[in-house]
């Protein structure tokens, strides 16, 4: 069993008090390791070194920095497979999937290595005798919450833009999957400044708490549900005026007009649920809103090609889903399966566990597919964060708007027309903070991406993510007297 520790102040160690939880691998029951459970006096340690390093990160030259970040982002790609495979393990997705996973880490690291330079001010024209200009500085400490379902994606890409910008970074994994960045904590050890990079793990109730409510950590970042974000919203300002953005969850629609090509709009739907995931992202698109003309011959071809997926193993080459991360997350899934039934919506495939062969020890969800689900009913409405896609017919494009917008949530949505005028008009009034036409899933770099109504604050993956990690002070200078 491996018993990885954290990395505080340049050091690895266990929690102060020795506790651990124990990680499971999802696709066979088995226990993994033993991750400390970080103490609030472990979270003050990791915070106080985080502030001792930061005065000397903030001086370091930008092209230092950028270096340490281009050199960060090589000792990953060095241990690709190895970190791939510790994230397939840990939350039971597909190791062709974590393998990408740890090509856009590596990515978005370089990325923001070449962004340093951008983190420039303004001067501002004013009186004869005078300068006025604008400065960004960092804020100091950055605490990072990052969630289960991408786990070295986000641990390595979400601490690229704080540390160019010449913040010190916290960063705090999902208590069930911390592998990989507790071992990316052990290979930046030799890169970074200690203190520069803490990696502290735990419980949301813990760990988590304690950096969200730490009076140090003014500038928070978190990715993950809704409701957990506004649990942040609401600790955070109990503590002082901090700055928090959030990336939270989404029950996205994908649109499909009786003029788009019925095999690419099933495809597109089945690729943008993101099966390949067990359904277990925030951009998921789980509601698929089509036009009644062809409603019936949509639904028979994508429970066709849902019916077809096949559950597996990380490793099998063959398969097109892995594990569910976790027994309360499973227990959820298979919860909103029983309630779309109750709620007479049409289970047309999957919904079951499997229970049977190499995959009985594991947590493994057939593919669903509900038909003529009532927009207004649970399943519609609340993300499951699980293999379950929703489909409803609409009539005319003003019902499709109306369904497609009529949820608490806003982060991605879809459209599939040949029409220009349709999907221009769409794409304007979808209450979403991306939207494809055409296309789904897909993020272009350097594209801002994130959330409106409930799905978040803030931008990520642009230039404004890393402006984002500072604060503008203005300079007036009179040197006419």
């Amino acid at each position: 069993m491996r018993r990885p520790e954290m990395l505080i102040g340049g050091t690895l160690r266990p929690a102060s008090d020795g506790g651990v939880l124990e990680t499971p691998n999802p696709s066979t029951g088995q226990v993994l390791a033993a991750i400390p459970e970080a103490t609030a006096a472990d979270v003050d340690d990791a915070v106080a070194a985080a502030g001792a390093a930061f005065p000397g990160w903030r001086r370091a030259a930008p092209a230092v920095r950028s270096q340490a970040l281009t050199t960060l982002a090589d000792v990953i790609e060095r241990h690709a497979d190895e970190l791939a495979r510790l994230d397939a393990d840990d939350n039971g997705s597909l190791l062709r999937e974590m393998r990408r996973d740890v090509d856009m880490a590596v990515f978005y690291l370089r990325y923001y290595a070449g962004l340093v330079l951008q983190l420039h001010g303004d001067t501002v024209p004013s009186e004869p005798g005078t300068l006025t200009y604008s400065l960004r500085r960092p804020y100091g400490v950055v605490g990072r919450l990052i969630p289960f379902n991408h786990p070295l994606m986000f641990a390595a890409s979400k601490i690229a833009a704080p540390l160019a910008a010449g913040n010190a970074v916290v960063i705090k994994p999902s208590e069930h999957t911390s592998l990989s960045a507790l071992r990316l904590g052990e290979l930046a050890a030799d890169v970074l400044p200690p203190g520069v990079l803490n990696i502290v793990t735990g419980t949301g109730a813990g760990s988590g708490d304690a950096l969200v409510a730490h009076p140090d950590v003014r500038r928070l970042a978190f990715t993950g549900s809704a409701a957990t974000g506004r649990a942040i919203q609401r600790r955070a300002a109990e503590v002082g005026v901090k700055t928090v953005t959030l990336e939270l969850g989404g029950k996205n629609p994908l649109v499909v007009f009786p003029d788009a090509d019925l095999d690419t709009a099933v495809a597109a739907s089945v690729r943008g649920m993101n099966f390949t995931w067990q359904g277990q992202s925030c951009g998921s698109l789980s509601r698929v809103v089509v036009h009644r003309d062809i409603h019936a011959a949509f639904v028979e071809r994508l429970v066709e090609t849902v019916s077809a997926l096949r559950p597996g193993l990380p490793d099998d080459p063959g398969a097109d889903t892995g594990a569910i991360v976790n027994t309360g997350q499973l227990e959820k899934v298979l919860g909103y399966v029983r309630l779309g039934q109750d709620e007479g919506a049409r289970l047309c495939t999957g919904g079951d566990r499997v229970t049977d062969g190499a995959l009985a020890d594991g947590l493994f969800v057939r593919p669903a597919v509900f038909d003529r689900v009532d927009p207004r009913s649970r399943l519609a409405q609340e993300e499951i964060f699980g293999p379950v896609l929703a489909v409803m017919p609409f009539a005319d494009a003003d019902e499709a708007l109306e369904i497609a917008n009529g949820t608490s949530l806003g982060l991605t949505a879809s459209v599939f027309t040949r029409d220009l005028g349709t999907a221009h008009r769409f794409a304007e009034d979808l209450e979403a903070g991306y939207v494809w036409v055409n296309e789904v899933g897909r993020h272009v770099p350097g594209t801002p991406f994130g959330g409106v109504k409930d799905s978040g604050i803030g931008r990520e993956e642009d230039l404004d993510e890393l402006f984002s990690y500072t604060q503008l002070k203005n300079v007036h200078i009179n040197y006419g007297r």
